[in-house]
């Protein structure tokens, strides 16, 4: 999100001849305020994030009708010129708002998501933040772990990747006419008709292309869609059309650009009091304020009185025009570092005054530091304005780097011997005679005693050990393959994802489908493990906050409820009864917070267990039920290791509710034994005595607050295989 290129003098000269424009200047208003409101999580706009596509639309505009005038006055575009300006007019308060943000987190973050957010700011100090974001499939709309305080300079990234190559697309384009109009009547003279009209073109085709891929991309994977620049140009190209455009609107007549005006206020604040973070985007549903902001520049040239430069250029909406840029930037590190410097969760109207505040600083960091650097006379200069800009770049790095080598270290100084597991047969001794346990059973006792043994020696483990697997550093990615592969549906898609691993050729009878929502993706590395050694056709089917339970699940995050999780539901229904494989069920138990709308345990979640064993049984399937795991209360196990390296077991669980509800794993398997299915009690591999430990031997148990890590689901294999032969009377095939 950037603002105008010009400088306020520059700006100002402009005004004298009448080009300034102040319902742009009030457009951005808008904007910010649409996007400040949605992240202070004022209910009336969950659609606000919006304004950020409104910006992206402005910006386009201003720079192309800047690089236009020049191509017309000059017949070329002076890039060094052009870079030196923006870097002097976005780096600087960017810059600073990033070096702020690191220092500040790495006082009130943990060691591990201060060095999180350290990684972030130099990612975003060189516009590549949206990219890093993408990469770790970080939801914008939905994201329910910790937030990067520096995720809102995503956007910043998209605009100055488009920038680096939009100038030399319309450069280009203009040189190819006009090679073509020299051969033609053998004049070298550069005509402005020539170079509007190729410009035109290029700019057309790059905005459909980018909208059909961004249509596409949010159907296939919307964190890339959402942060990427491909899907996004189309807005910012749009923008650039309108330029181009501009005199041609200026001579429309004023009554119908009042109303187009009008109408484009109006599509804007549609789309943010009525999107949600339930609405797929951008895809089309972009297309409403993107149509909105282009309405309301184009009829901003034909400056009509009547129009909405009524509203927009009053002055409460050119004050917070002028400085959108730089409250942007501070309000969203604000929102996110607040709960942690006044050590509690913030209510909606404190988040209002917590945005005010950044609207100070807003202030002073656009009269302190940006008009300052931008009316200096000695920046003239491009080269001094580039020499400036990566000064202060090193600068901010370095704040960075000696704010992270301040931090603790993340590795524990104990040692822990390595967690292994092998079957051993059990005798057991009735009198004089000594009997042989039948073979499936005793494996898997053998096993569970030794993880129980494991388990028990390392409840009270106080120093981290120094081998731990995954690091503390490593533990957010070490999560199981489909998570990666885009094997699991976000809350917006309902799509039965044909993701298959193991064996593809293998019969049905020795085809597993695992099912269920993030929970049961999480035993994936153990059963692939059992796949790839018995042959298996194994098959992932998993929907974020999903559980494979027929109940309707209101969700918080999308306000409404979960129509999409019932639809899915149905599909993998009907490809498993097409399918006729072996069922594994698996689900998280920590539904039932008061906006869920779900009572677990409660009467209608054990209806709605028992209803789909039953309809999976009922297609001839096995079906088996995994437990889910104790819940750790001290948010992001990694995180709270990393802070108490010496003493483990702060972050560890007793064994009580709300950590672990013994009660419904009762009713767990009594509702699988009525159903004809089997049951894996889980709790022996993570509690012993009272306690539920987060670290076994030397393997790093949690990878977030209710994941396990990928290293522990699989090193669990030999007692996941172990009891599921158990619990299906071998029919999976896997011998003793």
């Amino acid at each position: 999100m950037t603002t105008d290129p010009l400088t306020p003098h520059e700006r100002g000269r402009r005004s004298r001849r009448g080009d300034f424009r102040p319902d742009i200047e009030g457009l951005r208003a808008v904007a910010i305020l649409a996007v400040v409101a949605y992240h202070a999580g004022l209910a009336a706009i969950p659609g606000g994030y919006v304004g950020v596509d409104v910006f992206f639309v402005i910006s386009g505009f201003l720079i192309t009708d800047h690089l236009s005038r020049e191509l017309a006055e000059r017949g070329k575009i002076s890039f060094g010129t052009f870079y030196a300006r923006r870097a002097r007019r976005l780096l600087p308060s960017a810059l600073l708002v990033i070096g702020v943000t690191v220092a500040v987190s790495c006082v009130v973050l943990s060691p591990l998501q201060a060095m999180v957010v350290a990684k972030d700011g130099l990612a975003n100090a060189f516009y590549v933040g949206n990219y890093r974001y993408a990469l770790q499939a970080t939801n914008y709309l939905s994201a329910s772990g910790p937030v990067s305080p520096l995720l809102n300079y995503w956007s910043l990234g998209v605009e100055e990747q488009f920038y680096l190559v939009w100038p030399a697309l319309l450069a280009g384009a203009s040189l190819i006419w006009w090679h073509k109009s020299k051969r033609r009547d053998g004049t070298s003279q550069r005509k402005a008709q020539p170079i509007f009209s190729a410009v035109l073109v290029a700019m057309a085709l790059l905005a459909t292309s980018s909208l059909a891929f961004s249509i596409w991309l949010t159907r296939a994977n919307e964190p890339w869609a959402f942060f990427s620049l491909p899907a996004r140009a189309w807005e910012l190209a749009t923008g650039g059309l309108l330029a181009l455009l501009a005199p041609r609107l200026g001579r429309l007549p004023a009554l119908w650009m009042s109303l187009l005006g009008w109408a484009g206020i109006g599509a804007i604040v549609v789309s943010a009091v009525t999107f949600t973070s339930a609405t797929p985007f951008p895809g089309t549903a972009a297309l409403v304020p993107v149509a909105g902001a282009a309405a309301v520049v184009a009829a901003g040239c034909a400056r009509p009185r009547l129009g909405a430069v009524w509203l927009l250029g009053r002055w409460p909406m050119q004050v917070i025009g002028r400085v959108s840029y730089t409250w942007y930037l501070w309000h969203w590190p604000a929102l996110i570092l607040a709960p942690s410097i006044v050590g509690h969760p913030l209510r909606v109207w404190t988040n209002v005054g917590v945005c005010g505040v950044a609207l100070v600083l807003a202030v002073m960091t656009t009269v302190l530091l940006e008009r300052p650097l931008q009316q200096a006379s000695w920046l003239v200069r491009p080269r001094r304005s580039l020499l400036l800009t990566v000064g202060l770049s090193a600068a901010v790095s370095a704040t960075i780097l000696l704010s992270t080598a301040a931090l603790p270290s993340l590795e524990g100084s104990g040692h822990a011997p390595t967690g292994k597991l092998a079957a051993k047969k059990l005798t057991t001794r009735t009198g004089e005679t000594q009997s042989t346990i039948d073979p499936v059973v005793s494996a898997a006792q053998s096993l569970t005693n030794q993880v129980q043994a494991d388990v028990a020696q390392s409840v009270g483990i106080q120093d981290v050990p120094s081998n731990l697997t995954p690091s503390l550093a490593g533990a957010a990615a070490d999560e199981a393959a489909p998570f990666v592969d885009g094997c699991i549906d976000g809350f917006t898609g309902n799509s039965v994802n044909p993701c298959n691993y193991g064996d593809v050729t293998a019969p049905p009878s020795k085809t597993v489908v695992l099912f269920g929502d993030s929970h049961a993706l999480m035993w994936f590395p153990a059963f692939d493990n059992l796949a790839n050694q018995y042959g298996w056709h194994l098959i992932p089917q998993a929907k974020a906050t999903c559980p494979p339970i027929d109940i309707n699940v209101y969700s918080p995050i999308l306000g409404g409820w979960y129509t999409g999780c019932n639809e899915w539901r149905a599909a993998v229904v009907a490809r498993i009864q097409a399918l006729h494989p072996a069922v594994v069920l698996g689900f998280s138990r920590e539904y039932g917070i008061p906006d869920d709308r779900v009572v677990v345990d409660g009467a209608a979640w054990m209806q709605g267990l028992s209803s789909m064993m039953t309809t999976l049984r009922a297609t001839g399937a096995q079906v088996v039920l995994m437990g889910d795991v104790p819940y750790p209360q001290t948010g992001l196990v990694p995180d709270c290791l990393s802070a108490h390296l010496s003493d483990a077991t702060v972050c560890t669980m007793p064994k009580q509710y709300p950590y672990f509800n013994p009660s419904g794993v009762g009713q767990e398997e009594a509702a699988a034994a009525a159903a004809g299915a089997g049951y894996i009690d889980t709790q022996p591999w993570f509690c012993a005595g009272t306690t539920c430990a987060v670290i076994v031997d030397n393997l790093l148990v949690y990878r977030d607050d209710n994941h396990i890590t990928d290293t522990y689901a699989s090193w669990l294999t030999p007692v996941i295989g172990a009891d599921l032969e158990e619990a299906t009377q071998g029919l999976f095939g896997t011998p003793p």
